[in-house]
């Protein structure tokens, strides 16, 4: 199975992403979490203050026309604009999940916001209202043309060239 990459941040990052990279996909992934309800909190374990784990991840509904798929985690919320957490993209449209803690390897992952590959937990500014964190699972029509450690906007522009569906969990932290 492939893994996935998450990048979770809260704070400033060098590269942020300023919209959600593709725009009038249809939402017909169904994204789902063994630790995570839609909108509500984040398990202390996959933020900063925890053990900085990826959480579990499934979804169902990949159309069968969609050659690859791509993971984004954001954080719509953060003071500079919105921080990527995570990407990760070259998941066999075979797959149907990803454990927490997802290992790195069989996994092409870009770099978050903080500057780093992989994933980055959530860690918003104490004192912050708990901000969003936005886990978004593309369908391609093919796979991305991008090297390990891709920017978040590489990542961004080459999903919205190619993105044919798409699927949304979102959780909240706070500190």
């Amino acid at each position: 199975m492939a893994a996935l990459v998450l990048a979770v941040a809260g704070c400033d990052g060098a590269d942020t992403a300023t919209t959600e990279p593709a725009t009038g996909v249809p939402d017909v992934i169904s994204v789902t979490s063994d630790v995570l309800v839609d909108g509500g909190s984040i398990p202390r374990r996959f933020t900063c203050d925890g053990a900085g784990e990826s959480p579990p991840l499934a979804w169902s509904g990949v159309p069968p026309e969609a050659g690859a798929l791509a993971l984004v985690v954001d954080d719509p919320d953060a003071p500079g604009g919105t921080f990527v957490h995570w990407t990760a993209w070259g998941i066999p449209t075979t797959a149907s999940q990803i454990p927490p803690n997802v290992p790195t390897d069989n996994l092409q992952q870009g770099k978050n916001s903080f500057g780093k590959t992989g994933y980055g937990a959530p860690c918003p500014p104490k004192g912050d209202a708990p901000h969003r964190y936005v886990f978004t699972l593309y369908a391609l029509s093919n796979t991305l043309p991008l090297g390990e450690g891709a920017s978040p906007s590489d990542v961004s522009s080459a999903i919205a060239d190619i993105a044919i569906a798409k699927g949304v969990l979102t959780g909240k932290y706070g500190r």
